[in-house]
């Protein structure tokens, strides 16, 4: 079970980041801070457009920030840190088709120090935790989209990662496979204690899984709120999404992406 800490394990400080175009320099997001603790699962939303992918990519050492850090474990992040994983919306283009779906999981553990007998051991143990126990040798071209997701998933769990980083993962398959995948990603959390930063677009996904809600503005961005969700940790697709809480919750989420789209929200230490 997944055990929340006091530890920082990430965190966001004073983070900008300005690009330059033929027009001149376009000011993407302009100050964000956050932590999260160790074992925590923070959902990212906010209104399209508003840099959420852009963040993530400055937190996985993508993307250089113009100001700011990024810090994992109290160190700053210059490239992709070895300790992180990222999960992306596009799952096709992240997967290799001409390796079996043990191929493209076991694929990154290749530059570790370990026996094939480990490498084995871990890929069964992470094909097994996404339920893809049964398709070590299919091809990802043969699988369904939420099957290939599950793939790119596997690769994350194999790696151990100390933080999970999802871009939209989920954005891109149909309703009752979105479902199950929300309940996979509850699971790895809950069960193997996994950190996880999640970015999403849809307010009852960040609602039903995550711990806190980060609520970004308008470009240029800023944390506008960020929300304590305070449902139980068992969570059910039917149960929980029935309770006047996760309603109240989603409708508080709801209303400040519409205040930030609208660009009602002040910038704290800026005036009205």
């Amino acid at each position: 079970m997944a055990k929340t800490t006091t530890k920082t394990l990430l965190s966001v400080e004073g983070l900008q980041k300005v690009y330059e175009s033929s027009t001149g320099a376009v000011e993407a997001i302009a100050d964000i801070s956050f932590d999260m603790r160790a074992g925590e699962l923070v959902c990212i939303v906010g209104p399209s457009g508003c840099g959420k992918t852009t963040l993530l990519k400055c937190v996985a050492g993508l993307h250089r920030p113009t100001a700011g850090r990024v810090l994992i474990d109290g160190l700053e992040v210059t490239e992709p840190p070895r300790n992180m994983a990222v999960v992306f919306q596009e799952y096709g283009r992240s997967l290799y088709p001409w390796l079996t779906v043990r191929g493209n999981v076991e694929l990154p553990l290749k530059a570790q120090k370990m026996s094939r007998a480990e490498r084995s051991k871990i890929v069964d143990d992470a094909l097994d935790a996404v339920h893809l126990g049964h398709a070590h040798h299919s091809y990802p071209w043969q699988l369904s989209g939420g099957m290939q997701q599950r793939v790119a998933i596997a690769r994350a769990v194999a790696y151990h990662p100390e933080v999970l980083l999802m871009d939209e993962p989920f954005a891109a398959v149909d309703a009752q496979t979105r479902a199950d995948l929300e309940d996979l990603v509850r699971a790895l959390h809950r069960e193997r204690g996994m950190s996880i930063l999640f970015v999403t677009h849809d307010i009852d996904e960040s609602v039903y899984l995550g711990e806190r809600v980060i609520v970004l503005s308008n470009s240029p961005t800023w944390v506008q709120e960020d929300i304590a969700i305070d449902l139980a940790a068992d969570r059910d697709q039917i149960a929980t999404r029935a309770l006047p809480r996760f309603t109240e919750l989603r409708t508080h989420v709801y209303k400040q992406v519409q205040r930030a789209k609208r660009g009602e929200a002040t910038r704290p230490g800026k005036k009205p």
